[in-house]
């Protein structure tokens, strides 16, 4: 081997070194950068094979889809938060729930927060929500209009309990505001649905007949405009941790009466703590989501949103340029080889 032949190739290995490091280099600096500012920034979801990473609070999830802002059966609150997005088998849930409530008497679901395009800890309030298995449904019937920009970002939602006492405002409940939540538990998917201690309460108070649904619905502070779909670790989340099981029986006991002592509403002891996503780096986070991080995006929004029944399959095919997202409408007219399929869709006759 000559010496010129020599010193290209040690000058090649150098140099696949010094790449090698600056890799790891920047990997380091992006494991201490705050996973909230990181995950926040995506537009569009991981395209390569759904899969949730962690845990609701602490992890998220590649190959999203998110669903149309406007449905048959329901609109998208909060547009700008830009967090319609979930796994597959998430975003089916509440299309079909949507379906279902329609036939229960319900007029359509407002949907709240879903969960960012990556999932990962958010900018602003959810501490879960993070591996696009968690979901919030307002308790406010949707309107008989299509709501504006603007009214999806200023309108309020009906605070259903009185913040003194704790108990449900009797003149808002209503008999479909059960059955909707009734609809929601009976699915098997759903492991979990939580609701202010008030709405626990109303419904343990008013149910009769059959009751096993209400081991799902479990008491947690806020949602008392809302209540919180939680769905378990889907296959092939091999990386996924999941909840423990509810407990047995319908929650109906010293459990929920607890709620309704001193204890659970004293004033937090140190109320300037940060909260974890405020100092949640990547390297909190399962290694997997610093690659989920940098997969690369569909080819566009349109190409990965569920706009209703019978939609094709979401094509996961990536670009490596950066796509702008088109808010998706289940009403607009979109090309025949770019309507989305949701994955994992369920058999609709079930």
């Amino acid at each position: 081997m000559s010496k010129t032949v020599r010193s290209a190739r040690r000058g090649l290995i150098a140099g696949v070194i010094a790449g090698l490091a600056l890799t790891g280099v920047a990997m380091d600096a992006q494991a201490e950068q705050l996973a909230k500012n990181l995950f926040g920034a995506k537009t569009l979801p991981a395209a390569t094979a759904p899969k949730s990473y962690g845990f609701y609070s602490k992890g998220c999830f590649s190959g999203g889809v998110a669903i149309a802002t406007d449905g048959p059966n329901w609109q998208a609150m909060r547009l700008s938060r830009n967090r319609r997005w979930g796994h597959p088998a998430m975003i089916n849930l509440i299309e079909k729930l949507a379906r279902d409530s329609a036939q229960d008497g319900w007029p359509g679901l407002l949907l709240g927060d879903i969960s960012q395009p990556r999932g990962g800890p958010m900018l602003t309030g959810h501490a879960s929500h993070q591996i696009g298995l968690d979901a919030d449904i307002w308790l406010t019937p949707m309107p008989d209009k299509r709501l504006s920009a603007s009214e999806r970002e200023n309108m309020s939602a009906t605070l259903m309990v009185d913040e003194k006492t704790h108990l449900v405002k009797d003149k808002l409940w209503t008999k479909a505001h059960t059955n909707l939540l009734k609809r929601a538990a009976s699915y098997p998917e759903v492991e979990r649905i939580l609701v202010n201690p008030g709405i626990k309460k109303k419904l343990c108070d008013t149910v009769s007949g059959d009751r096993s649904w209400l081991g799902k619905v479990r008491p947690f502070w806020g949602h008392d405009y809302h209540f919180h779909i939680r769905i378990g670790c889907q296959p092939g989340s091999t990386e996924c941790r999941g909840q423990e099981k509810v407990a047995a029986g319908d929650g109906c006991d010293k459990s929920l009466a607890w709620w309704f002592t001193e204890e659970p509403w004293r004033p937090n002891k140190n109320p300037d703590a940060p909260k974890a996503r405020d100092i949640m780096t990547m390297k909190s986070l399962p290694a997997a989501c610093v690659a989920v991080l940098n997969a690369p995006s569909p080819v566009s929004e349109v190409a990965v949103t569920v706009r209703g029944l019978g939609s094709p399959q979401p094509t996961i095919a990536a670009t490596s340029s950066s796509s702008t997202p088109v808010t998706a409408n289940a009403f607009s007219e979109i090309p025949l080889d770019r309507i989305p399929i949701p994955m994992f869709r369920p058999d609709p006759a079930q």
